[in-house]
Order: structure tokens, then sequence, then C-alpha cells
């Protein structure tokens, strides 16, 4: 499919020569994926100016971030799967143009009915773009080229969620009077369009594959099935998951159906929307998906709790309680473009290493926030933050790597798309989960916001601990495999001989 149309580019397929301009185009990719991630958690501080301004309820504000949410991960495996039938250059081209037209309505919504809209076709778009990243990383890149591009992009996944408060709160600083929530999303407009503009020129254009027919119902099941565990988690702060509970046990079923479906369409050589070989088959994909979904429980939803304590527990400002969690985000992007170089060399190893320390640094965080006087907390939390995001920069991007390395191209947005939807639901839990968690010690210790976060971190890390269970399995099921294809030989010893007069 990925045949060059264009004398000299190339679009990396297998065997043939690199694209000479695959790193210009990579960092337009990150750009456009660090501006769609970043929408996930940068309104979060804007909703009490949109509510004012916009005269809504709680409940329909609460649309502007989960609708976005919601949107984004039902797009992320039909979109990487259209990727790879039609096109990834062209889809990815279309989604953001789109992200950039519903950005510029979403700043000019004059409701917040024409806000929710905006967000929730936002959303569809950013869905959209997310699995091209990483299978036009695949498609341009191979080898230790590849490790070190997976390296950019997942610090790129780890650093828009982290800093997604602070960027909310310096522009709402920057941009003064009622309507400064507006440049939240205005400031992706003229982003987008010079992301476009150089897409347009830089992304290796190629020749589309044989016209195929789209697995619609695997569409309808896999949608419905995703939709069903969603809902509860959006609407979790207005008491969904007391309402909406009996959606999980359906949402499992039409993900049983899924796979089902999937099975026989593959069987009979057709071509699934996910194909089942990618879990069954190809090495370290279903272990690196579920690490990935089980680290993002905790990842996201700790964000939250911190936003919760700083603000609500010690009276922060959004601008202030972003940069009291800046170190996170300064070792995360300063370990994941390392972990790039090293994920080759170190494997599953990597990884596990990664979690001990964000485990690590949370941990103590969490020590120091419980008991450290206010007015030195995040100066004593800033050491135990940098060296917690130096760990989880050497495991957003190596777990990408080592999931996605044995994928076929020709699969590469389906399984991308996968993998982050593993990841959206895995964050759509913890941050419905952990800040229900701080919520509910909140009221029954007397509004203690000290064992509150302390908790709901603790919490975070069981979630991250099964993580590490999966990442040790996958390590020690490597090393296992790779001594039986190198057995460790013993050097020889000279043999034995007996000397009586002179005779052996």
């Amino acid at each position: 499919m990925d045949r060059d149309t264009r004398p000299g580019r190339r679009g990396g397929a297998p065997g043939g020569p690199a694209d000479p301009g695959r790193w210009k185009a990579l960092w337009v990719t990150l750009t456009t994926g660090f501006m769609s991630l970043l929408d996930v958690t940068i309104v979060a501080v804007a909703l009490p100016s949109i509510q004012r301004d916009l005269h809504a309820s709680a409940s329909s504000v609460q649309w502007v971030v989960s609708g976005y949410a919601l949107t984004f991960a039902l797009a992320l495996v039909p979109a990487g799967r259209v990727g790879d039938a039609v096109g990834r250059r062209r889809i990815f081209l279309c989604a953001l143009a789109g992200f950039v037209v519903c950005s510029a309505a979403a700043g000019a919504a004059p409701t917040i009915a024409w806000l929710v809209v905006a967000r929730l076709a936002q959303g569809a778009c950013a869905g959209c773009l997310a699995p091209q990243n990483s299978a036009l990383i695949q498609q341009m890149f191979r080898g230790a080229e590849r490790g070190r591009a997976f390296g950019l992009f997942g610090a790129t996944v780890g650093v828009s969620s982290a800093v997604g408060p602070i960027t909310g709160g310096l522009i709402l600083a920057l941009a003064h009077g009622a309507q400064g929530w507006r440049w939240i999303f205005y400031v992706n407009v003229p982003v987008g369009a010079v992301a476009l503009l150089l897409g347009l020129r830089l992304l290796p254009r190629v020749a589309p594959g044989r016209r195929e027919r789209l697995d619609l119902p695997g569409v309808a099941l896999l949608g419905a099935g995703v939709l069903a565990w969603m809902l509860p988690l959006v609407f979790a702060e207005s008491g969904g998951l007391r309402r909406l509970w009996w959606l999980f046990p359906v949402g499992l079923a039409l993900l049983a159906c899924f796979a089902r479906w999937e099975r026989r369409v593959s069987a009979r050589e057709g071509r699934p929307l996910l194909d089942p070989r990618l879990l069954t088959g190809t090495r370290g994909y279903a272990l690196g998906t579920a690490l990935g979904a089980l680290y993002f429980v905790g990842f996201s939803g700790v964000w939250l709790v911190f936003a919760l304590f700083f603000q609500n527990g010690l009276g922060y400002e959004p601008l202030r309680s972003g940069l009291a969690v800046t170190p996170f985000a300064i070792g995360s992007a300063a370990a994941a473009v390392v972990a790039g170089w090293l994920v080759e060399r170190l494997g599953r190893l990597l990884t596990v290493c990664g979690l001990v320390a964000v485990m690590a640094g949370l941990a103590a965080t969490a020590l120091v926030l419980r008991s450290a006087p206010p007015d030195v907390m995040t100066w004593l939390a800033a050491p135990a933050l940098f060296v917690g995001g130096l760990g989880s920069g050497c495991v957003i991007s190596p777990n990408v790597t080592m999931t996605l390395r044995e994928v076929p191209v020709r699969m590469a947005g389906a399984a991308g798309g996968a993998l982050q939807t593993g990841q959206r639901l895995g964050g759509a839990v913890g941050t419905a989960a952990l800040p229900g968690l701080f919520y509910l010690v909140l009221g029954s210790s007397g509004r203690d916001f000290r064992e509150a976060v302390a908790l709901s971190v603790g919490a975070a890390l069981v979630a991250m601990l099964a993580a590490l269970t999966i990442a040790v399995l996958d390590w020690h099921r490597d090393s296992s495999r790779t001594a039986r294809r190198h057995p460790r030989r013993l050097p020889e010893q000279p043999t034995p001989t007996c000397r009586c007069g002179g005779r052996e």
C-alpha cells in the first residue's frame, strides 16, 4: 500500500531508502499530537469561567471536558484502520483541518450547546489524528531511528498530559477579562494552520492501497462497547457510576461480541477492523497494551488529585498549582528522549526501571504532601516529582516502541489506535476513580486534604504496581527467549592427564 509516488521520496516501506525529510515530518506530527492531547486536560482550569460567562449548568459544562474525551476514544481504532486503507497522510491532513475549524468554533461559541457540539467534533478529529501519528512513525522510520522517534512521541504524550493545567492557567493569566477562556481554543488555530501547511509539504505522499470494504459491524460493536464503558466514567462527578453501573457488563458483552466477530472475519480471510493476530501472534502487543492501560489509570488520575489538593486544599491559583507539578513534566520530557536511544539496548528492562522510579517518586511526593509544612511543601516535593517524571519518561515511550515494534506496517494505524484506546480507557478510569476517592476520604476524615491526597496517590500506585507486574513478566519472558536462542557456553577445560613414569 505504501508505494512512493514522487521521485526521491519514500514513505518508509520496508526495505526501501528512508525518507530524507522524515525528521521534519516527525516534528509536524508531534506538534499536532501535543496540541490534540493537551486539549484533553487544558480546558479543566477554565470551566468556572465558562460556566459563568455562558450561564451554564454544572452538568452541561462537564460535557466540555468529558465529551471531548469520549469522542476521542471512539474514533481511535476506526480512524487507524481507515488510515491503513486509504492513506495516513490524507486522513492526517483532513483531521487536522477539522481540528482547526472546530477549535475556532469552540472559541467563538455563543452558548454552551454550541461549545459542547464543537468539543464533540473536536474530540473526533483528535481521535482521527492520534493513530496516524504512531503509524507514520512506523512508516517513515526503521531500526534504532524508530526507537528515537517513538521516544520523542512518548515525550509528547507524557508532557502534554502533565502540562495541561499549567498551560491553561498561563493562558488565563495572560488573557485578561471574562472572555479569556476563549483563547484556550483560539490558540490552536494559528498553530494548527501552520502545521497543516507544513504537513502538506513534508508528510510522505503514498499511493493508496487496494480499496477495501470497512468492517462496519466491527466498528459498531467496538464503538458501542467503548461507549458503554466510557459513559459512566465521564459522568462520574454527577453520580454516573451509581446510576449507570449496569453499562459496564453491557460494554463487556459488546466487546466480547466484537472479539468473536473479528475472529470470524479473519477466519474468512477478510480484513477485520482489529486483526486478532495482533493480540495472539504479535510478540509483546497484548501485554504492552494492557501495561499502558493500567499505567494511565494512575498517571492520568493523579494530576486531577494534585490540582484538587493544591487549589482547594492550599488555595493556590491555577497557574501556581500547575507550576507545583512542573518538575514531573521536565523529568518526563528529558527521560523520554534518552529512553528512545536506550530501548533498543535494554528492552523491557527499561520499562521495569521506569515504573520503579515513578512509583518511588510519587510515593515520596505523597509522604511530603502528607507531612511537610505548607510554606515549603512544593519545594520539598519538587525532587520527588522530578524522579517520578524521569521514571515516567522511561515508561510511556519505551512501552509504545516495544508494543508496536513487531506490528506489520500495514496494520500500524489500527494497532496504534487500539493501543491509545486502552490508554484513553485507563485514563478515564483514573480521572473518575482517583478524584472520587479523594472526595470520599475528604468527607469521611473531616476535610483532611493531606490524608485525601496521600490515599489517592496510594491508589494510583496500586494500578502502577499492576503495570509493573506485567512489565516484569514480559521482561522475564524476553530474557528466557534470548537465553534459549543464545545459550551460554562454559569455557572448555583441559583434559586431565596422569603421568606415570613418563607415560600418560
